[in-house]
């Protein structure tokens, strides 16, 4: 499949974290001619297993989350209107004249609507609404509305991907869908190469809401190196060059307290030996990724991150650029390869 078109059928599932059954089925399905074996563990996570040459049991671990921030029915009033409350983090400013789906018995399409700016006084078209404040309207009366849509019913952004010029794209949860299909074409690329590891592709579930889904995937798999793929903020005009990254030049590769320093070093030199563009991101502590519950799993795993520059995060028309996830994947496929015949004690060794 071409990345850009798995790119937007995964953007354009549903997976708002807890309830991936749409994305998890997608994801699946990708991978499975790519690897040997797919599985879901008890949380959801999707497992998929490339058995290397050696067989002799290590085991790399590559894992991006396939979860996306959302809402929840929290209550339909006597009008039929539906209030709503957030799964992950969901910024209230963007949810304003969105339209959107709710996932009851069968889609119910709906929008956020807002008070037109006729009938609003000063005062209140200078403050930003609280999410308490917003409804979705699906236009049926509350009789029609209980009998297709209950509390705790998810909903979620309806936004089909725009294709950009070049190879950018914008669209929704791309965060971190992106992570995915750089896993996807690492597992492509390497159907081409010999590796000596097992690798273990992780779609990982329960991100946006405390990394659970890689807390029990990785104490499952017990890897000796785990490397986590992720979305970095993308360079804009409003923001510190310091706290960004490039867009176009290629994934990040981070250090920090987080990140194994010679799992980095690595990942630096395999990047250089092979042309891939890279950039550096400093994380002083833990970074907000599944890299964290990776490195402290069990007795501690050799951890690297690497982030795709993404801009407008956690909203609906997150943009990408394709040449970054495709540098990503060929970058994680080239040091699954260098890793040959290593001994991976003595290059693990801090000491």
């Amino acid at each position: 499949m071409e990345i850009k078109e798995l790119l937007q059928k995964l953007s354009e599932a549903t997976g708002v974290s807890g309830h991936e059954k749409e994305i998890a089925e997608l994801v699946y399905t990708s991978f499975a001619q790519y690897t040997d074996n797919i599985y879901t563990d008890p949380l959801g996570n999707v497992i998929c297993v490339k058995k290397g040459t050696q067989n002799d049991g290590r085991k790399i671990m590559l894992a991006a989350h396939m979860d996306e921030i959302g809402l929840m029915v929290k209550e339909i009033d006597e009008n039929g209107y539906i209030q709503f409350t957030n799964i992950g983090g969901i910024d209230q400013r963007t949810l304003l004249c969105q339209e959107v789906i709710v996932h009851g018995t069968e889609k119910v399409f709906g929008i956020i609507g807002v008070k037109p700016p006729h009938l609003t006084t000063e005062q209140e078209r200078s403050k930003a609404l609280k999410i308490e404040e917003l409804v979705v309207d699906v236009g049926l009366n509350k009789e029609k509305v209980e009998s297709l849509i209950k509390i705790g019913d998810v909903i979620t952004i309806k936004r089909n991907v725009t294709f950009l010029l070049n190879d950018w794209m914008s669209g929704k949860a791309f965060d971190d869908r992106a992570g995915v299909a750089a896993m996807y074409i690492c597992v492509k690329e390497l159907a081409e190469m010999k590796h000596d590891m097992d690798v273990y592709c992780v779609g990982t579930v329960q991100e946006e809401v405390g990394t659970r889904g890689a807390i029990t995937s990785t104490y499952g798999i017990n890897p000796e190196i785990g490397i986590a793929i992720d979305v970095g903020f993308g360079r804009t005009p409003e923001l510190n060059k310091f706290d960004t990254i490039e867009m176009t030049k290629g994934p990040a590769i981070t250090l920090g307290a987080n990140i194994h320093p010679e799992v980095f070093k690595k990942l630096k030199e395999v990047a250089g030996k092979h042309y891939v563009d890279y950039q550096i991101e400093v994380a002083p502590g833990r970074t907000g990724t599944d890299a964290w519950p990776m490195q402290v799993s069990k007795e501690g795993v050799a951890t690297g991150l690497l982030s795709i520059p993404l801009r407008y995060m956690h909203t609906s028309v997150e943009t990408i650029s394709i040449s970054d996830i495709e540098k990503t994947g060929k970058l994680l496929a080239h040091f699954i390869v260098a890793l040959n015949q290593v001994d991976l004690e003595e290059l693990l060794s801090c000491y």
